[in-house]
C-alpha cells in the first residue's frame, strides 16, 4: 500500500480505515501497556500520533519485531507504521494511528557509536527533543530541515515560489531564463564574483602580470550575474511581457544577518510602461503573494506568528488590505528631518542624496504613511545607469516599496529609453559602452517606455516568516568564508 502523507491522512474522516506511515520519529513514551510514538514526514507543520497497546490481547500490536523495534526506537529513526486511523481520546489532536505493525528502516542513535572502519562510526543524533539554537543549526544545515522551524520554512518558500509563477503568468508575463555567466555588470559598480577557467597557481609561479584573458573559456573576462535585467530588457523589447526567477550572485564583503552571496530574484520587465504602471505592479503583486501565504500557509504562519516574532499575520493582513502611500524622496527626506527636530535620533543623519538606511525606511512606514508606502524620484547619483532620468537633471523615476518591519521590500524604475542620455549616463559612471553594444541596441531599434523591479525572494521569504536573519530561509547559505553544504 502508498505511502498516506500525514498531511492527507490528518484532513480524512477516521473510519478505521487502513493507513501506512513514512516518516521520522519526533517522540517516543510509554504508559503502562500503551507506547505512543509521533512521526512527523515534513508534509505538514503536524505530527501524527501513532499508539502501540499491549493490552489488546490478540489484536496486540507486540509481536516480536514491533516489540524489538519499539525497544531500539530513537528520536531521528524512519520508520514504517501500519495500522488504523481512529478518532483520538486525548484532547488537542481530531485522529490517530492503533498501531499494528513497527519497521525501522533507518535508525538514529541516542548515543556514539564507534565502528571499524571509523568512517562508519555514528555520533549520536544532534536533533534531540529540546530546543536547539538557529546558531548551531546553521551549522548542521543538512538535518535543520527536520526542525519544526526550518520545516516550515521550506514549506512557506515552496509555496510562495509557486505563487510568484501564479501571479505572473496569470497576467500573461512570459518566463525567460536569463544567463548566469555574464560578461557585464548590470548594476554599473557591483561586486561579482569572476569566472574563470585559467590556471591561477600556475600563472602565479610564473610570475604573470597581465592576465590573457582572450585564453580563457569565453575569451573575455566573465561573472556570475548580479542580476537578469539586462537581458529580461531586450526580451520584453520583443515578448512585451517577461520576467526571470533565478539564482543571482553578490561578492560584497558583508557578514550581516541581511546579505548573501547567492540568493534569488523575481525581475518582472514590461514595456509600454511608465513608473506608474511599475508602482502598480508591485503593489498588486505584493497583496497577491502575502495574501497567497495567509490562505495556503495558514498552519506555518501560526507557527511563526508564535514561535518566531509575535504579530506577523496581523502585519501581513494589514499590508494587503492597505492602500499604498506614495511619497517623493525629496519629501521623505523632509519628513525624516521633520522628526530629528523633534528629537527623534537616527545613527544615520538623513540628508538629500543619501540613501534611505533601514531606520528610515521603517520609520516612513511606521510613524509617516501608517503602513506600506512607495519613495519614488530618488537621486540618480545614488541609484543605477539604467533608470529614465527625470527633466529637473538630478532625479530619476525609480520606486522602492517600503512595508512595516522590513522596510525596502522591492527596487525599481521606469528605465532610460533615450539613448543619447543612456550612453551619457553610462560614460559617466566609466562604463564602457562597447561592452553594452547589445543592449544600446534595444534603444536603436523599436525603443519603447518600459520599467521593471526586483524582489530579493530570500528577504521576502524573512517578511512573511519573521526569521531573523537570511540564512535561515535559504537550504544552504552561501556567505563570507561559508560554503560548507
Amino acid at each position: 500500500m502508498f505511502a498516506h502523507l500525514i498531511k492527507d491522512i490528518l484532513a480524512e474522516a477516521p473510519q478505521s480505515q487502513e493507513v501506512k506511515i513514512c516518516g521520522w520519529v519526533r517522540t517516543r513514551r510509554e504508559m503502562k501497556n500503551l507506547v505512543f510514538v509521533e512521526v512527523n514526514d515534513g508534509s505538514c507543520l503536524a505530527g501524527i500520533q501513532c499508539t502501540f497497546d499491549r493490552g489488546a490481547g490478540e489484536h496486540s500490536a507486540f509481536t516480536v519485531d514491533t516489540d524489538t523495534a519499539l525497544a531500539a526506537l530513537s528520536t531521528g529513526a524512519a520508520v514504517v507504521i501500519e495500522g488504523r486511523l481512529i478518532v483520538s481520546p486525548a484532547s488537542g489532536q481530531a485522529v490517530e494511528v492503533s498501531a499494528q505493525s513497527l519497521r525501522i528502516i533507518g535508525d538514529a542513535p541516542a548515543e556514539n557509536r564507534d565502528a571499524q572502519p571509523a568512517y562508519l562510526a555514528t555520533p549520536a543524533y544532534p536533533l534531540q527533543k529540546k530546543r536547539h539554537s538557529l546558531e548551531f543549526l546553521r551549522e548542521i544545515a543538512h538535518l535543520r530541515p527536520r526542525t519544526n522551524t526550518f520545516g516550515a520554512v521550506a514549506r512557506v518558500r515552496n509555496r510562495m515560489a509557486f505563487a510568484i509563477h501564479q501571479y505572473f503568468q496569470q497576467k500573461n508575463f512570459q518566463y525567460i531564463n536569463t544567463p548566469i555567466i555574464t560578461a557585464g555588470d548590470a548594476e554599473g559598480a557591483g561586486a561579482m564574483f569572476q569566472v574563470t577557467t585559467l590556471d591561477w597557481e600556475a600563472l602565479a609561479k610564473v610570475g604573470a602580470r597581465q592576465i590573457d584573458y582572450a585564453k580563457d573559456f569565453f575569451g573575455k573576462k566573465t561573472f556570475l550575474t548580479v542580476s537578469g535585467q539586462l537581458e529580461a530588457e531586450t526580451c520584453a523589447l520583443a515578448l512585451s511581457r517577461v520576467y526571470t526567477f533565478g539564482p543571482t550572485f553578490r561578492a560584497e564583503n558583508s557578514n550581516t544577518a541581511r546579505h548573501l552571496a547567492e540568493f534569488w530574484m523575481v525581475e518582472p520587465e514590461f514595456a509600454f510602461a511608465e513608473l506608474e504602471d511599475d508602482m502598480a505592479l508591485a503593489e498588486d503583486f505584493l497583496k497577491f503573494i502575502f495574501k497567497t501565504a495567509l490562505e495556503d500557509c495558514a498552519e506555518d504562519l501560526a507557527f511563526f506568528d508564535s514561535h518566531i516574532e509575535k504579530g506577523i499575520i496581523e502585519t501581513l493582513t494589514r499590508v494587503v488590505n492597505a492602500q499604498f502611500a506614495h511619497i517623493t524622496y525629496t519629501d521623505a527626506i523632509g519628513e525624516l528631518e521633520k522628526a530629528m527636530a523633534k528629537g527623534v535620533v537616527f545613527e544615520f543623519n538623513p540628508q538629500w542624496g543619501c540613501d534611505l538606511q533601514s531606520e528610515h525606511e521603517k520609520y516612513l512606514t511606521e510613524k509617516v504613511a501608517g503602513g506600506p508606502v512607495i519613495v519614488t524620484d530618488y537621486p540618480k547619483d545614488i541609484k543605477a545607469f539604467y533608470m529614465k532620468q527625470n527633466d529637473d537633471g538630478k532625479t530619476v523615476r525609480a520606486m522602492d516599496v517600503l512595508v512595516p518591519r522590513l522596510g525596502e521590500i522591492i527596487g525599481g524604475s521606469q528605465r532610460e529609453d533615450n539613448l543619447e542620455k543612456l550612453c551619457r549616463r553610462m560614460l559617466e559612471m566609466g562604463m564602457k559602452l562597447e561592452d553594452y553594444a547589445w543592449y544600446l541596441d534595444t534603444r536603436r531599434y523599436g525603443t519603447v517606455p518600459h520599467a521593471g523591479f526586483g524582489l530579493g525572494f530570500e528577504r521576502l521569504i524573512q517578511y512573511i516568516t519573521g526569521m531573523a536573519n537570511i540564512r535561515d530561509v535559504i537550504p544552504y547559505p552561501r556567505a563570507v568564508g561559508q560554503a560548507d553544504f
